[in-house]
């Protein structure tokens, strides 16, 4: 049986018997049903308006191939015609397969490593985090206006907008090129994308020198008062002031995290302490499954112990040192706004309203379960159902555990 393939069809349909037949272009409609062919055996059917991109890619391959220079001179126009036809195609069909989403943030990938060191001024000590924004700054407006010559080269109407999956990728692919045309300037040829960055950065405000002193000192003289009363300069006090972390914070953050993982293995749930110290280095969910050596179900399992674990941490054995991280200590209201407060005590039952009155007067458990004149068991049980209230209050019906295990992974 005999199989026709795309290179087989290549070299029946346009083979060049002498140099003046290579000379001119191949004819747009042999063309077309070529790169449809090509389309259908690499996709397995046409895709809906595959007709009107495989024409625009001949259109605009028929219009570099006449404009060239190099591509006329060379004396292999069909050549170069169908070689490039077909580059335009692979490129669609690149993006076509890995779709809308995976798609732009190929296409995103690629020009942002373009540009990366471009979009911002030589001198500028930016971070990673600040470079981000101003190429997604830069390339939102640069996406505009590739769009917009799309519109214009390929003569479509200028509200045109891609609708379907072919359109996205074949705009992707005009973007990606589009950005990689060279440009003349004074220093020689550059890719279009990296001139309009380099100018982009032009653009930026400048560095404001500041001396930090004078910022945190207070001022002396006339001229120096003046100075310190300065916009720039409030703004700069108000960011380190808003950037400045309380070290108390740090300490009992990290006292919590010290007792919660002791606790955890105290009680022969060391694979809980793992999981918590792998959560705290922000492994994701598949390294930790790795190195726990754990089936997504297990996971699930420990994560479900985890929580239990954690709420008995946080509102039975050490209470007062996680609310006092919280600021949701007894001598706090319990990190209730004196509203809340009134709301919570309302709800209180006469024993539970004199349990929490000794908790604030400091009285000890012993002291507690004479006055109640309940068992020492009784005494937990009650306040951790007060504790368990006082939070659903606190945080409008969210659930409990979130005082605790939320407040240490974000910390």
């Amino acid at each position: 049986m005999n199989t026709t393939t795309t290179n087989s069809l290549h070299q029946s349909s346009f083979s060049t018997d002498n140099a003046q037949d290579n000379i001119t272009l191949i004819d747009p409609i042999a063309l077309s049903e070529l790169l449809k062919e090509e389309l259908t055996l690499q996709l397995g059917s046409l895709p809906s308006n595959a007709f009107s991109v495989i024409n625009r890619i001949v259109a605009e391959v028929a219009r570099i191939c006449t404009l060239s220079d190099r591509i006329q001179q060379g004396g292999e126009v069909r050549s170069s015609q169908l070689t490039l036809a077909r580059h335009r195609l692979s490129k669609c069909v690149e993006y076509y397969n890995l779709g809308s989403k995976q798609g732009r943030i190929e296409l995103h990938s690629n020009l942002s490593v373009m540009i990366y060191r471009q979009v911002a001024p030589a001198q500028a000590q930016l971070s990673f985090a600040a470079r981000r924004n101003l190429i997604e700054d830069f390339l939102q407006d640069f996406y505009a206006d590739a769009l917009r010559a799309f519109r214009r080269e390929n003569q479509v109407a200028d509200n045109y907008t891609p609708r379907t999956r072919i359109e996205l990728a074949e705009y992707m692919a005009f973007t990606e090129q589009y950005a990689k045309r060279r440009v003349m300037t004074g220093y020689g040829a550059m890719q279009l994308l990296v001139l309009r960055a380099k100018s982009f950065a032009k653009r930026q405000p400048t560095d404001t020198v500041m001396d930090i002193e004078q910022v945190t000192e207070f001022a002396k003289g006339e001229e120096a008062q003046m100075q310190s009363r300065s916009p720039m300069m409030q703004q700069v006090r108000e960011r380190l002031v808003a950037e400045t972390k309380d070290p108390h914070d740090a300490v009992l953050r990290d006292r919590v995290v010290g007792e919660l993982v002791q606790y955890l293995e105290n009680q022969g749930h060391k694979d809980c302490a793992s999981y918590l110290i792998l959560k705290l280095q922000d492994f994701a969910a598949p390294e930790i499954d790795e190195i726990l050596g754990l089936t997504p179900r297990q996971r699930d399992y420990l994560q479900q112990r985890f929580k239990y674990h954690v709420e008995k941490f946080a509102h039975t054995s050490h209470w007062q040192l996680v609310h006092q991280w919280l600021g949701a200590d007894v001598d706090q209201k319990l990190g209730l706004s004196s509203k809340q407060w009134e709301t919570f005590v309302g709800q209180l039952d006469p024993m539970q309203q004199q349990l929490l009155q000794l908790k604030r007067a400091k009285m000890s458990d012993f002291e507690i379960v004479k006055a109640l004149k309940i068992t020492p068991k009784q005494v937990q049980k009650r306040w951790t159902q007060l504790l368990d209230m006082a939070s659903r209050v606190r945080n409008n019906a969210v659930e409990s555990s979130k005082d605790g295990i939320n407040y240490l992974m974000a910390a």
